[in-house]
Order: C-alpha cells, then structure tokens, then sequence
C-alpha cells in the first residue's frame, strides 16, 4: 500500500447527515453521497440526537455502496479511511467511528480520525480558485462561529467566537419564532429576499467595543420582541414578516463582515476563506465580497454543493494529514473538540 496518495473513504456522521466519500491526491473526487436526515427530523421540529444515531447506522452500508459504485471501486481497493471524530452529536459520532474503524480492521488498513471544522475550513480549497497560506478563516455553521488565523497548514489560532447561539443556530432559533419549518435558516434567508431589511432596525451585538468575538442570542430577543408588537398583537402581515427576517439576516451578517474586517487588519493576512453551512447564504457572501474589495484583500467561498456537512471535506483533510502510519484501535469521539488543539499537518513525503 501507498503512502503517497491513498484511496481514501470518508465518512461524516456528525450530526443529521449522512455521508460517503471517495477521494485520493492522484485521481481527485471520485464520489461524494449524501443522504439528508431533514424529513425524518423537521416533525420534532429540530435534530433528535437518538433518532440520528439510529438513521446513520441504518443509511451508512447503503451510502458507501452508492459511493462504491459512483466511483466503480471495491472495498479493496480502499487503502485508508477517514471519519469525523468531533465536534458533533456524540452518538452520531459514535456511529460513524465505529463504523470506519471496523471497516478498516476487517479490510487490514489504517483509519484516521478528522477534525469536523478542519474539513469545512479546508473545503475551500476544493475548488479552482484558492487563497494563500497564510490566510483568515470564518467558520459559521449551526453549532460554530469562529475567526481563525490559519498561520501555516494545519497551524490554527483562535482570534474570536461566539459567547452564546453560533449563527446558524441563531438563524434557526429566530426561524421557529417566525413559525417557519425546519431547517429554518434557509427559510429565513428567503424570506428575507421579499422583506426591507431597513424597516426594523437592530443593534449589531459587540461591535461597539474592542475585539473579534460574537454574540446572537440578543438578536433572536429582538426579534420576539417585534414578533409580539407587530404579529401577535397586528395580525400576521405576510411584508411584515418578511421585513422582520431582513432585518435579522441584515443585523447578523454586517456584524460578520465588521468582525472580519478587524481580523484582516489584525492579523494583516490578505485572503478570508468563509466555510461552513451559512457560508451558502447568498447575501454573507455578496457583502464579505464587497468588503473584501474595500479592504482590498480576497474572499474564498467553497463551492454550494460543499457548504453542508459532506464526506468529501473529511476525505481532503485526511489527505492532508495522513503521514503513512497507523493509529490505534480505539474509537475516541469529542462532542466538543478545539480546533486550535490540533498538530500541524505533517510535511509531506
């Protein structure tokens, strides 16, 4: 078996997606399933950690044999797989580990375990157009905002991060105020297309003092506040509604772009790569990209397709890190796990 490039498979369990990847350095992405758990969780109105451990576990023989098959590729032909070890739901991590490593024990190969935000912070890189190392990285996604310096590959430092709600949990927080299905941050972000984000104006949380730290749960406070004055009490105004959500989406994605703005200037890194779930919100990214152009420095966006959580993202950072030697046996998960923790990559052979 090569060290050089591996025929990777990835699997991402950590939360309510379940998916396969198929990936090496020689031959590039050669499959990438997803099977979403949305209509088994948007009854309860949000994710069930019991009920997504049990789907993963159901879903994952059937999306490796569809990932297997897209790539017309055997279980022989693997020569490394990698799984998301943290951060995340812990029994859906448990599931997907496990799994991987037992595939791995029966097929004689080593198994790696891999930072879930290094995957969505790295994903970027997929595409054609990349940014120069060193560079800032803003990580939003239902369960982390954080800025990170990224000084060299795999070197990390934290410059900033939620206090409270990350974005997209306060996305679908505000999104179950408003009555809006799950998932509610899509939701919320189309109905604010329809609304004047000018008509309600909210405060911008923290940015009136020093510092690249965020806090949102106030928002969402906010936002019930006009929901009880201008719904319950008013009726409910379709445009209402509309501008309610405009506002919001308006307030939560200038306090990003003010908070990115300080860290280029701290950090003086030319290049901001935004990943994680948000980053497909079509509005987070016209506005980083015109204040990109105003500070003049440079903004990468992973592809849409790569924004959710994907196997793909897991399969390219384990490229990144495996050295060529195996790991133990056990099968460690972290429901928390800080990305500044992890070792640098390994330089390459």
């Amino acid at each position: 078996m090569t060290t050089r490039a591996p025929l990777i498979l990835a699997i991402e369990s950590s939360c309510d997606e379940t998916a396969v990847a198929l990936y090496s350095k020689a031959d590039g992405i050669l499959a990438n399933e997803v099977y979403s758990q949305i209509e088994l969780h948007r009854q309860h109105g949000g994710v069930v950690p019991e009920l997504a451990a049990r789907d993963h576990l159901r879903r994952l023989p059937l999306v490796l044999q569809q990932a297997l098959e897209r790539a017309d590729k055997t279980l022989q032909d693997i020569e490394l797989i990698a799984y998301t070890a943290g951060p995340g739901l812990l029994g859906a991590l448990m599931t997907g580990a496990g799994y991987a490593r037992a595939l791995a024990y029966a097929l004689g190969i080593p198994a790696i375990a891999i930072h879930h935000m290094e995957g969505h912070l790295l994903s970027p890189l997929l595409a054609e157009a990349q940014p120069e190392v060193p560079f800032v990285a803003l990580l939003v996604s239902g369960g982390h905002t954080q800025l990170m310096a990224v000084d060299a590959p795999g070197k990390y430092r934290l410059l900033g991060q939620t206090l409270d709600d990350a974005v997209g949990e306060a996305f679908d927080k505000t999104a179950k105020l408003m009555g809006l299905p799950y998932p509610g941050g899509p939701e919320l972000a189309a109905l604010a297309e329809q609304g004047d984000a000018n008509r309600f104006p909210l405060p911008r949380p923290m940015t009136n003092r020093p510092g690249m730290d965020f806090s949102f749960s106030g928002l969402k406070t906010q936002v019930r506040l006009l929901i009880e004055e201008h719904l319950e009490k008013q009726g409910n105004d379709t445009q209402t509604r509309a501008d309610i959500a405009a506002a919001f989406q308006q307030a939560v994605i200038e306090t990003l772009a003010i908070k990115c703005r300080r860290a280029w200037q701290e950090t003086g890194y030319r290049d901001l790569v935004v990943a994680g779930g948000v980053s497909a919100n079509r509005l987070l990214r016209q506005t980083l990209q015109q204040e990109a152009e105003k500070q003049r420095r440079r903004v990468y966006f992973p592809p849409l397709a790569l924004c959710g959580d994907n196997a793909l993202m897991i399969a390219f950072a384990a490229a990144q890190r495996y050295d060529g030697h195996d790991s133990p046996l056990d099968i460690a998960v972290q429901a928390r796990w800080d990305l500044a923790t992890l070792p640098p990559h390994p330089v390459a052979p």
